[in-house]
């Protein structure tokens, strides 16, 4: 559990800074930033996303392994 939260807190963070940098350095308009901000935070959220829906598939696996009856 601790391996989930502390990916999951590594990617919020790089998800925040990358945003600040894109902020400060890009020579866009506002309407095109926020455009690409948008964009980027709907593409991080389905990464996310998909992250967790395989850890969760992983970790059913790993229980129902834990949970058969030995033979």
């Amino acid at each position: 559990m601790r391996r989930v939260f502390g990916f999951v807190i590594g990617a919020v963070m790089g998800g925040i800074i990358g945003a600040a940098t894109a902020l400060l350095f890009a020579p866009s308009s506002g309407a095109e930033m926020r455009a690409l901000i948008n964009e980027r935070t709907q593409s991080f959220a389905a990464d996310v996303k998909q992250a967790a829906n395989t850890k969760r598939i992983e970790l059913t696996d790993r229980l129902d392994t834990l949970r058969a009856p030995k033979s």
